[in-house]
């Protein structure tokens, strides 16, 4: 009686691109956490003349610097869903609308099933957490435009504070949209934190290379011989 022995094969899932716009969305994010927790409750420093500080004036550039560089980063995005040669991304967002999938994929993550095959890049919980994520950027990026644009009345930086206007009026002052800009970062590491761990736990079930993926681009798919 023969038994039959695992290999691997190696596939490529992600192209440099999309690998670059992760980790480079991902270090944008972290030091917005970091910078925009300080400016909202900034700590004493080193004693001396208060004049020769600049200490909030410094993290709140590199605040709005990271947040430039997080626009950037969301159009180039936007540009590979549609654009990629390597993958069609914007039907991967939309894989949650496949409401069997998204069942079989919640008795997988239930351990009562067998890992489905997967008919697009995303699973559909996959696709309906980056889905929401990619709309929690666009709202802190709207509120972080309304509270940058709010100190500057001239200038290029000046266009946020007259374009968003409107939307600062509806949602009921800077107020609100200042206490929004948080609850929104509090979002954004309650999903760091879920995704970390949903990252783990596919290397743990399905040993396919999942986290290093992100780094070399391949996962590896068991085959039969």
């Amino acid at each position: 009686m023969q038994t039959s022995t695992q290999k691997y094969l190696g596939v490529k899932e992600w192209s440099a691109s999309m690998r670059i716009n992760h980790w480079t969305v991902a270090i944008s994010i972290f030091a917005l956490i970091v910078t925009g927790f300080y400016i909202a409750d900034p700590f004493t420093i080193s004693s001396g003349e208060t004049v020769d500080k600049f200490f909030m004036g410094n993290v709140r550039f590199v605040h709005i610097l990271f947040g430039a560089f997080l626009i950037f980063l969301s159009i180039q995005r936007l540009y590979l869903a549609f654009f990629s040669k390597f993958h069609a991304d914007w039907r991967d967002f939309l894989a949650w609308t496949d409401l069997k999938a998204m069942i079989e994929q919640i008795k997988f993550y239930l351990l009562i099933s067998e890992h489905p095959e997967k008919k697009y890049l995303y699973g559909p919980m996959q696709a309906l957490a980056y889905t929401g994520c990619w709309a929690m950027v666009v709202v802190i990026i709207i509120t972080g435009l309304i509270l940058m644009g709010a100190g500057y009345h001239a200038g290029l930086t000046s266009v946020a504070f007259y374009v968003l206007k409107p939307i600062e009026n509806l949602l009921g002052g800077l107020a609100v949209v200042r206490l929004i800009h948080h609850i929104f970062t509090w979002l954004f590491i309650l999903f760091i934190i879920v995704h970390m761990y949903m990252a783990f736990w596919y290397d743990a079930v399905l040993k396919e290379g999942t986290i290093s993926s992100m780094i070399g681009g391949r996962v590896f798919k068991k085959i039969k011989e």
